[in-house]
């Protein structure tokens, strides 16, 4: 592993569960990372981790090798703009900014930048990140490494960056829309007798367990479902009074309407 100084522009939520990572993943030890925030509290934080923090961005990223910029959209110029005389062909440049392409950085920092946009998800101070990963034309020295990287916080999938929205969506926004399942299943356990904490547990678990499956055996869910419904029984009957209330049909709504938000974001 080659071992390369990493500034985190941006230590928000995001980015700092990426320095979380780094280090529990033993990829990066406290030292190699430069944090940088406006808010004194992110940066605390940080410092608790043995990073090093700063509120200079140029600095950071003038010290580093890597630059991650985990930053809100509206900010991305304004960052690029202060950093910009250190960035060079040498530098890998991150971009975890939804809805800012590539041509997009390219044309403000440079177009001789190795850049990577990157779409992870917040499972990745756990090391279990699905992490979406596209990248210019300069970055072939460099995708092994960045690929490393992200692969100590879980999973990742290399995708054209056209589909980059899409990824956002689903595996980003996807997150929430997790648990959002899980809280309503919790409150069903609480209604048929279980406390908030054991209910919380095992519906946890549960879907730990059904994500399990899939992950190993690749099959489709529908296969699963099949071994737990069987004629006239309990599961087919709850799962069917669910698809009348429309709960495939308003997920499925649900995606589209979060692409449609960041579609009509980026125009």
């Amino acid at each position: 592993m080659e071992n390369r100084k990493f500034a985190i522009i941006g230590a928000g939520n995001m980015g700092s569960a990426i320095a979380v990572g780094l280090i529990k993943s033993g990829f990066m030890k406290p030292a190699d990372i430069i944090a940088t925030d406006k808010r004194e509290s992110s940066l605390e934080e940080m410092k608790k981790l043995g990073v090093t923090v700063s509120y200079d961005n140029l600095e950071a990223v003038k010290a580093a090798e890597v630059a991650l910029l985990a930053v809100k959209p509206y900010h991305i110029a304004q960052v690029i703009e202060e950093i910009k005389s250190e960035l060079n062909s040498g530098k890998i440049l991150i971009s975890i900014v939804a809805g800012v392409s590539m041509d997009e950085i390219s044309e403000m920092a440079g177009k001789e930048i190795p850049i990577f946009r990157v779409m992870p998800n917040t499972a990745i101070a756990l090391q279990e990140s699905l992490t979406c990963i596209s990248s210019n034309k300069n970055t072939a020295p460099y995708k092994k490494y960045v690929i490393e990287m992200f692969d100590k916080l879980g999973k990742t999938i290399e995708i054209g960056e056209e589909l980059m929205a899409a990824a956002t969506v689903l595996s980003s926004c996807g997150i929430a829309y997790a648990l959002r399942y899980i809280r309503a299943a919790m409150q069903g356990g609480i209604e048929i007798g279980f406390s908030a904490e054991m209910a919380q547990f095992i519906t946890a678990q549960t879907v730990k367990g059904a994500t399990e499956l899939i992950l190993q055996s690749g099959n489709h869910p529908e296969r699963e479902i099949d071994k737990v419904t069987t004629p006239m029984g309990i599961t087919i009957t709850g799962l069917n009074e669910m698809e009348h209330k429309g709960f495939s049909s308003s997920l499925i709504q649900g995606v589209m309407a979060s692409f449609k938000k960041i579609e009509k974001t980026k125009k």
